[in-house]
């Protein structure tokens, strides 16, 4: 979820992470307890600027988060449903409805745990408290992802799940809000909970710079009018962000463009499914 996890910020729940929210509870994706009024206001005002981008065939936000967002379920519903993810860390969920969404569909055999800031996490604790559909396999916990160990790391998290199933790490709307150090000590991070794990998968969103980064630049700008901080487009290509993600330490790694999936998900389409990659980068199993 994008919000406001800048180094050196603070955890507040950016317009942008408002907005969001409320797109996933509009379009059936989270429990309308996870809303909020800032989110319907953002997006009744942003409506008008959406419906006109539609029209002219242009990228508009709504329908670039919706389908960023169904890859990446996609990508985790076919782990899952292979056996190779029985565990779940969404980092800097804010207000995603995956993990509601998922517990709801996969029961007990899966273990789902939001990963956030204090602030942040203990607003979710009590949102999801709200929906009254919340089970003992899904839980919120405050970890800072740019913590190395000790309480409120990754790390630290890590050691309460369990070592024989695979675990699937997601960062959403995340990394294009760090400069590329500090992404690629993130990832070499994950690689080093993950390998603890049968299987290791990592899930993102990312934008890319070079030669299509006109169509990026017109996304990111759309995510700047909301965002106070700089938005970083790290790589040139795919090639370029594989190589970094492999040096990190995953074994494989793979970007695809959300319309790489045109004809299987709906709101893979357009070019607002052309704005941006889908990282699913794996460290073993």
């Amino acid at each position: 979820m994008i919000r406001e996890l800048l180094p050196g910020g603070s955890d507040r729940i950016s317009p942008t992470a408002h907005y969001t929210g409320y797109v996933w509870v509009r379009n059936g994706l989270s429990h309308p307890a996870l809303a909020t009024n800032a989110g319907r206001l953002f997006y009744t005002a942003l409506a008008p600027a959406n419906a006109t981008s539609a029209r002219l065939g242009q990228p508009h936000l709504e329908h670039y988060l919706l389908a960023r967002h169904e890859v990446i379920d996609h990508l985790l519903t076919e782990a899952i449903d292979q056996g190779r993810v029985a565990q779940v860390v969404e980092v800097a969920a804010g207000l995603s409805g995956r993990g509601w969404r998922f517990t709801r569909r996969y029961g007990d055999a899966l273990t789902y745990v939001e990963a956030d800031l204090p602030g942040m996490a203990d607003r979710k604790r009590r949102m999801l408290r709200a929906t009254g559909e919340r089970g003992a396999n899904h839980r919120v916990e405050d970890v800072d992802a740019m913590r190395d160990s000790g309480p409120g790391s990754l790390a630290d998290l890590a050691t309460s799940l369990d070592p024989s199933k695979g675990l699937a790490i997601i960062t959403e709307g995340l990394v294009n809000y760090f400069d590329i150090a500090s992404v690629q000590t993130m990832w070499s991070r994950f690689t080093d909970v993950l390998s603890g794990f049968p299987a290791g998968l990592y899930l993102s969103d990312i934008h890319l710079g070079g030669t299509r980064s006109r169509l990026n630049q017109t996304a990111v700008t759309l995510l700047s009018a909301f965002v106070r901080g700089q938005v970083h487009l790290h790589f040139t290509g795919p090639q370029d962000a594989e190589a970094a993600l492999r040096k990190a330490g995953f074994a494989d790694a793979t970007l695809r463009r959300p319309d790489d999936f045109a004809g299987t998900l709906p709101h893979c389409t357009g070019r607002s499914a052309r704005a941006n990659h889908i990282i699913a980068a794996s460290t073993g199993g």
